[in-house]
């Protein structure tokens, strides 16, 4: 398996950036009847991390993970980097090339290991 890092133009500065969890989402609740003292920290999966980037990209994010879940799928590592995660490098050369095809500079891979198996 393969780890890569992905990379996105950003629509405010034009230059590449990939989203990272910089601490869990902490999650409670409003009791109408009572006071809730209860929170949950969790950290976003890959594909919700990527959703919520939504508009912050010069591309559609939904459309990136419509090709990037053909190929691979994406991963918190380190429970703050983003990654994907493919089997093999047939599969990553495939996915790189999908991207280029859709949205050319504006989604690159980097390839931070060879080999996870």
């Amino acid at each position: 398996m393969l780890l890569s890092k992905i990379w996105f133009r950003c629509a405010a500065g034009r230059d590449p950036v990939s989203p990272v969890m910089v601490r869990p989402a902490i999650i409670g609740w409003d009791g109408q009847e009572r006071t809730v003292d209860l929170t949950i920290q969790r950290i976003f999966s890959g594909e919700e991390l990527l959703r919520r980037m939504k508009g912050w990209f010069t591309v559609d994010v939904d459309r990136v993970l419509e090709v990037v879940k053909k190929h691979s799928h994406p991963e918190i590592m380190n429970e703050r980097d983003l990654v994907l995660v493919s089997q093999d490098e047939e599969t990553e050369d495939k996915l790189i090339q999908e991207l280029k095809d859709n949205f050319g500079d504006q989604v690159h891979l980097e390839r931070l290991t060879t080999d996870i198996s």
